[in-house]
């Protein structure tokens, strides 16, 4: 059994992907047996055959690519990576837009997660590629996230909701970690049937992290020991239908941890919200006109993926 599978997904993002995968090859030493799974989601020919070229040039054995002739999204396509990979004690899901900045990054983690045995998830702190901080731990996607906000959840009860903004020398539980580098303990990921392939992009992050709390007790730690830089935004092109995929995610994740009436609400809340700025935006009547339809996951972009023929 190997100590960690590293899990990178590539959509029409070569470049970032070879880059990201020669930082942790060169951050990482002899002190832990790793291997990297690359998933190819759907992305254009040209681009995975780049990708592909490019890796077979690193000569490395331990680097493994597969191919989805269809954009899966983010869980299903991190899920089709652990379906290839080998059996190991841990999973890295590692975006594809960071770099490994420090020395044996996942061997300290692994480290962390074999002497913390409620811990089923933890990740590094997330630095932006000018080198500042980025919050790197959040609360729970929740109808009471959305209505009360952030700050006023950790004013009310900072133990169960620690500061966001707050630097951290030590390791402390949260809701959940960023999906940009999540290290996962296998069993646990294993027990509570991974990520949700129903989400498309967005939450499968706190969706996973709240799963495995409530079945197997296990808890999500930020570990600010080691560090690694996210170029957010790199791996998804900012949109209005992206923007409208994550309230779609919202309104499933809430109705799936907390009902049919909390989801009624949320989608009130922003259909109205929409609806009032809807005339001093285009992109926000298309938002209203999701919500105006139900909201429902059946709008999601993973129904509009093109299956590639090679």
């Amino acid at each position: 059994m190997l100590d960690v599978s590293c899990i990178y997904v590539n959509y029409n993002s070569a470049t970032f992907t070879v880059a990201a995968i020669q930082s942790l090859i060169k951050k990482t030493k002899n002190t832990i047996t790793y291997e990297i799974v690359v998933v190819d989601n759907g992305s254009e020919y040209e681009n995975y055959q780049l990708l592909k070229t490019s890796l077979e040039h690193l000569k490395i054995d331990s680097i493994r690519i597969y191919r989805s002739r269809i954009n899966t999204g983010f869980g299903a396509g991190n899920m089709l990576g652990v379906n290839f990979a080998s059996p190991s004690k841990y999973y890295a899901f590692i975006n594809n837009d960071t770099l490994f900045t420090q020395e044996n990054t996942l061997f300290d983690l692994k480290l962390f997660m074999d002497a913390t045995p409620d811990a089923g998830i933890c990740g590094p702190q997330m630095m932006s590629e000018n080198g500042d901080r980025i919050s790197s731990i959040d609360h729970h996607a929740s109808p009471m996230r959305q209505f009360l906000k952030r700050d006023f959840m950790e004013w009310m009860n900072p133990v169960k909701y620690p500061k966001r903004k707050k630097i951290y020398t030590e390791p402390v539980s949260c809701g959940y970690v960023p999906g940009s580098f999540m290290f996962v303990k296998a069993s646990s990921f294993n027990e509570v049937g991974g990520f949700d392939t129903a989400l498309f992009l967005y939450y499968e992050e706190s969706d996973l992290g709240r799963r495995i709390f409530k079945k197997l007790g296990k808890k999500t730690y930020h570990y600010p020991g080691q560090q690694y830089t996210h170029f957010q935004g790199k791996s998804t092109e900012k949109s209005v239908l992206i923007k409208i995929e994550q309230k779609l995610s919202l309104l499933y994740l809430t109705k799936k941890h907390h009902g049919r009436i909390a989801r009624a609400c949320l989608l009130y809340f922003y259909t109205l919200k929409y609806l009032m700025s809807s005339p001093l935006s285009s992109k926000k009547r298309k938002m209203f006109m999701a919500l105006w339809k139900g909201g429902s996951i059946e709008q999601s972009l993973r129904n509009n993926q093109i299956i590639f023929k090679k």
